[in-house]
């Protein structure tokens, strides 16, 4: 049974404390720092706090719920009478007493705009921002009225506390195809620009033509198609190709404005507009914008630059300090040299769980990522509800056809099928992922690696993530006693991620010689590490740590060949680290080959009696290391020779251990973590791969053998000459040379 993540109802507050405010309604719209959660509802009340990729969001409470027979959303139908009104003009000269039974009718549709709508769904309450709504009842689209989908509804909420949020800049939504952002996005540009005064809204697109087709195909047309008691007046063309002005005589219309017959004449105009522009870096640089809309932010191929721009249009949306407009920026991902990377890094620095002293992210928007199962069409039952697994009874979509398969299957078939060619699979992962990993695939001509290989391990470890038994966790002495025993503790916190732990007859397998503490298990395996010498740096980020385990073949109880831990973390001090390796060296017997470049981790274990686990560089004999080396080992990362030799290891290790095998069976390298840093490896860029470093050292370090010099021995020259004898005479002579 499919178990989704994408979001939970959690209890952050004391129900009592709700109960409380609630009765007063002291819950205001907008961040609550205090509860650090993003209040959307506009009454006062608040009641379900989702949380939606860790981002916490109060919804309104329940009240009012509509319900038809069918117990399903169903748009609304406009009455006729209203519909032959046009504008506010026919509404000026229409009867006053036609004009008083549709007062309640207009005013609940403005309710309903701003308050949201709750409607029972298949017998659940359900909520719907008033964003969604005005997408759902007015929005025209390509196929005439929206369906209603419970993953737009989250989308719409999440959008909803960006909004509310005076931290945020925005969304970065990361999409499968075809799952309705255009739309989505076009409908709510329409939905504030006219609702808001001395404005402007922009497109972006990944070309100008994109944009101006979406301007043109999208928003237009639901301009176009609101009721008049929504729509200001429009000047200019009434399907204009680069701007929609709601210019004078064009008006804010209010609830109170319509109902009192407020002469037009008094009324001020909106003096609002929506544009687009070509792609580019100075894309409205300089404008001052209430909404960008970023469509297809992932497929901005050089020269263009979606961070370039980002760095740029975000001025856009502030005064200061003071955040005064957002972005919606949604897409799928292009392969990686083609706009994809920058892409990648836009939305890894939009998490909400990395913020700055101000709150922000490192981007200043948030991501949200929502899996292609809750988004697929054909696999959405009547009540908008995604069909994750095969249905035991008729289940119908919204246009009666039999749903009689899961989406999950669906999608596996899919892509089994395509498992002999793995460009067009991949590609398949980045139209529809179910995983950012999947988002985020790269061609395979792209990487000096076999990703074929690895990306075959990447999805054998994903499908039996269940069954590989990787516990994460931590290592400590006994009793606190540093250089007696270590143990292994399970952490779901934990910095080290374990895969095989060995038999407790050969944990903390130490040897002594000379008072030098060595490894006991060197004959089963080794590690490989790329530290860091300081503890803090400027921007609070720097490299992680990283620490790689790989056994060799032995006829100990151990796995062959297989990369059994892995530790990529920067604890708050460089001894933690420091200390953190030295134990779980400690713990598996093994010795360890880490660059000697950053030193300070070598001359920890030398300090600590431990220069016996540190490995000499395999390339040089001992008579030919340097001081330094001689004294606490480790291999520089500076010489061409070894970083080719680095790369090559690791390219020997992935097509011998990784990936489906000529006899049908998978590798071993169940670190998933690693397998991507492998398959986005740059030589040329070493030091943005920390996995890569360290795991290619501990295929080093198991090798060694491979990488010893041809040491020139001289010789003695034997003399293999015959003595030589006179036998003339009594007598034998030698006869000398």
């Amino acid at each position: 049974m499919y178990e989704q993540n994408l979001f939970k109802v959690v209890e952050p507050i004391k129900k009592t404390t709700i109960s409380r405010l609630n009765k007063g309604k002291k819950w205001k719209y907008g961040y609550n720092k205090e509860q650090d959660l993003v209040v959307i509802s506009r009454t006062g009340q608040i009641g379900d706090i989702y949380e939606i990729q860790n981002f916490k969001i109060a919804l309104p409470k329940t009240t009012d719920v509509y319900s038809n027979k069918e117990k399903k959303w169903k748009q609304f139908e406009y009455p006729k009478e209203l519909s032959r009104l046009k504008s506010i003009f026919d509404w000026k000269n229409y009867p006053e007493e036609k004009k008083a039974q549709w007062h309640d009718y207009i005013d609940e549709e403005f309710k309903r705009r701003d308050d949201g709508f709750w409607f029972n769904n298949n017998g659940k309450d359900t909520y719907i921002t008033g964003t969604h709504y005005m997408y759902l009842q007015w929005s025209k689209i390509d196929v005439g009225a929206p369906d209603f989908r419970e993953a737009n509804r989250l989308f719409f909420i999440f959008w909803e506390a960006c909004k509310a949020d005076k931290r945020c800049y925005g969304m970065c939504y990361l999409k499968n195809r075809r799952s309705g952002f255009s739309f989505m996005s076009s409908a709510e540009t329409v939905n504030q620009a006219t609702i808001s005064t001395d404005a402007r809204f922009g497109v972006l697109s990944k070309t100008g033509a994109d944009a101006k087709k979406m301007f043109t195909d999208k928003i237009v047309p639901i301009s176009i198609n609101y009721p008049f008691f929504f729509s200001p007046i429009q000047d200019g063309m009434d399907r204009p190709k680069s701007e929609l002005a709601y210019r004078v005589p064009a008006s804010k219309f209010t609830r109170k404005k319509i109902t009192t017959n407020e002469k037009l004449e008094e009324i001020q105009g909106l003096d609002t507009t929506i544009d687009w522009k070509n792609t580019g870096d100075n894309s409205y640089d300089g404008e001052k914008l209430q909404l960008l809309v970023h469509d297809e932010s992932g497929k901005w191929e050089r020269p263009d630059n979606i961070l370039n721009n980002w760095r740029v249009t975000k001025t856009c949306l502030r005064l200061g300090s003071r955040i005064i407009g957002k972005c919606m920026m949604g897409s799928t991902s292009n392969s990686l040299d083609k706009g994809g990377e920058n892409f990648k890094k836009l939305y890894n620095s939009s998490d909400v769980t990395k913020r700055n002293r101000n709150g922000q992210t490192a981007s200043g928007l948030y991501s949200l990522f929502i899996p292609m199962e809750w988004n697929y069409e054909g696999f959405i039952d009547e009540h908008g509800v995604p069909v994750f697994d095969n249905p035991n009874h008729d289940v119908f979509d919204p246009h009666g056809e039999l749903i009689d398969v899961g989406v999950i299957e669906n999608w596996q078939n899919e892509a089994d099928g395509l498992k002999g060619d793995q460009d067009a699979l991949n590609e398949f992962y980045r139209q529809f992922p179910r995983t950012t990993e999947h988002a985020f695939r790269d061609e395979t001509k792209n990487s000096i690696f076999n990703l074929v290989k690895i990306y075959e391990q990447i999805d054998y470890n994903e499908e039996m993530s269940r069954t590989l038994g990787i516990t994460q966790g931590n290592f400590q002495w006994v009793n606190g006693i540093k250089d007696s025993q270590v143990i292994f503790y399970p952490d779901k916190k934990g910095r080290f991620k374990v895969s095989w732990v060995p038999p407790s007859n050969i944990q903390n397998k130490v040897v002594i010689k000379n008072g030098v503490k060595h490894p006991g298990n060197v004959h089963m395996g080794a590690f490989g590490c790329d530290s860091y010498d300081i503890s803090g740096t400027v921007d609070g980020v720097g490299s992680k740590g990283a620490l790689h385990g790989l056994t060799k073949f032995s006829m100990e109880d151990a796995p062959a060949n297989q990369f059994f831990l892995e530790y990529l973390a920067r604890p708050q001090t460089a001894e933690m680290f420091f200390e953190d390796v030295l134990m779980a060296l400690v713990f598996y017997g093994m010795p360890i080959l880490a660059e000697n470049n950053k030193p300070r981790l070598l001359y920890y274990l030398r300090r600590r009696g431990y220069r016996g686990f540190s490995m000499n560089r395999p390339d040089k004999i001992w008579n030919k290391l340097s001081v330094a080396e001689k004294e606490v080992g480790g291999i520089p990362n500076s010489s061409e020779d070894i970083k080719q030799a680095h790369a090559a290891a690791i390219e020997m290790y992935i097509q011998d251990h990784v990936g489906l095998s000529t006899d049908g069976i998978y590798g071993s390298c169940y670190f998933n973590e690693l397998l991507n840093d492998w398959a986005k490896f740059d030589i040329n860029k070493r030091t943005k791969h920390d996995a890569s470093i360290s795991s290619g050292l501990a295929i080093m370090a198991n090798n060694r053998h491979l990488y010893a010099p041809n040491a020139r021995v001289e010789k003695p020259k034997l003399n293999i000459s015959i003595a030589r004898y006179a036998n003339k005479g009594n007598t034998s002579k030698l006869i000398k040379k």
